[in-house]
């Protein structure tokens, strides 16, 4: 199974998710992320962070939605809701899903503000990554089921 944390930038969260869920994710599962709009880097904090919680960053970069190594089964936005934010829709015949998160690279204020915000994005998604690992997709045959679990996963 083949899950594409998609967003805008690709820097912060979309890279934060796929880190996260490829250090959690159990064999035959595996997320990449991209972006419709990328910045061609992955922010410094993102790369801090996830080297703080003994995630790996090798090979992870900022990339395009056009040149995805494997077609997705799944794709979840992750862009912000109330930051006015256009998320990407994904053109592909997938399962979709959104789990917005507020964008921690517009942070402002102190070092340790921003940082926090950076650390709230990221327990969130790793919250939800969590959550949708957790699913027993072996007994649900149901998609509709499936895309329920998902939506009730990004309101967590």
């Amino acid at each position: 199974m083949n899950i594409l944390f998609l967003c805008t930038g690709n820097s912060c969260r979309s890279i934060l998710a796929e880190a996260t869920f490829n250090a959690l994710a159990p064999e035959g599962m595996k997320a990449m992320s991209a972006g419709s709009k990328p910045t061609g880097e992955v922010h410094p904090r993102s790369i801090a962070l996830l080297k703080r919680e003994g995630i790996s960053t090798e090979g992870y970069h900022s990339k395009s939605w056009e040149n995805l190594p494997a077609t997705p089964d799944i794709v979840i936005t992750v862009c912000g809701n109330a930051a006015g934010e256009t998320c990407p829709a994904y053109l592909g015949n997938v399962m979709r899903a959104h789990w917005g998160v507020e964008d921690p690279a517009k942070a402002t204020g102190t070092e340790a503000e921003i940082d926090a915000s950076f650390e709230k994005a990221y327990s969130i998604l790793r919250r939800r990554i969590e959550a949708f690992l957790a699913i027993d997709f072996k007994n649900i045959s149901d998609r509709g089921e499936i895309k329920k679990q998902l939506d009730l996963i990004g309101k967590l």
